[in-house]
């Protein structure tokens, strides 16, 4: 799998990142890393399969970014849900802290908890997960946040007018992870497509958002081996041509209108 650069956190990641809350068992997760899959995301759902995979790989704990997320606006409950989900894991940091779903720069007692973290070495850099594409080009300038997720997908196309071009060269803005490449599965619903046109499967779906050069990780939310395998095809083969992108337009942009 393709190795890149994730933005001025300089972190090598895989281009497929792996989340854990929708049940994909530990062998897959394990499977995905040995192919390069090493953004794992043990997210606001912490399913116990998940959490087993993290474990059995912790000696290769060097390949692994780990992303624990918080949706907490209260900042005095941070802290104690990065200690307990590293308990559980019997890990002392995460690579990542994710905010989670902030449509403006989340506020400065929730800034200065998650720098709190990684001044005691719990954390060691910070991710803020956005649907409003204008805080990632405003989040460009800020060293302090390493990574931005964006919702990117064939329905949902505006961070390539909005947030992309306007990335810094040469990794020094954050890195991108791109999130809900399905768009919640409409991209896959016979029912939603236009007439003519064949449905896209899962692995579709992430070789478009693959084949932006401006994103660093396109992150599978699989639930079970099957679907991980499906998520694994999308790197084996690599960017679409110009017609299956033409073809993935014509699909996404006939559900947004409908």
């Amino acid at each position: 799998m393709e190795i890149r650069t994730l933005g001025r956190t300089g972190l090598p990641v895989g281009r497929l990142g792996m989340a854990a809350g929708y049940g994909v068992p530990a062998a897959a997760v394990e499977r995905a890393f040995e192919r390069g899959v090493n953004y794992l995301y043990w997210g606001s759902v912490r399913r116990g399969p998940f959490g087993q995979a993290l474990r059995n790989l912790k000696p290769q704990r060097d390949r692994m970014v780990l992303v624990l997320q918080s949706y907490s606006r209260v900042a005095a409950l941070m802290a104690p849900s990065v200690e307990i989900a590293l308990r559980k894991l019997n890990f002392d940091h995460a690579d990542v802290l994710l905010l989670g779903l902030w449509n403006h720069k989340p506020p400065r007692r929730i800034l200065d908890a998650s720098n709190n973290l990684r001044e005691r070495g719990l954390i060691r850099h910070i991710a803020i997960s956005t649907h409003h594409r204008p805080l990632g080009a405003e989040l460009n300038a800020d060293p302090g946040v390493g990574i931005v997720h964006v919702r990117y997908n064939a329905v949902h196309k505006g961070a390539e007018g909005e947030v992309f071009p306007l990335l810094p060269a040469n990794n020094a803005g954050p890195g991108i992870v791109a999130f809900t490449a399905t768009s919640w599965r409409q991209l896959m619903n016979p029912k939603r497509m236009p007439p003519g046109e064949r449905v896209p499967t899962a692995t579709d779906c992430y070789r478009f958002v693959l084949s932006n050069s401006a994103v660093d990780v396109c992150m599978t939310g699989p639930s079970n081996a099957a679907q991980a395998d499906d998520a694994l095809r999308a790197a084996e083969l690599g960017p679409m041509g110009e017609e299956e992108l033409a073809w993935m337009r014509r699909v996404g942009d006939f559900i947004h209108k409908h």
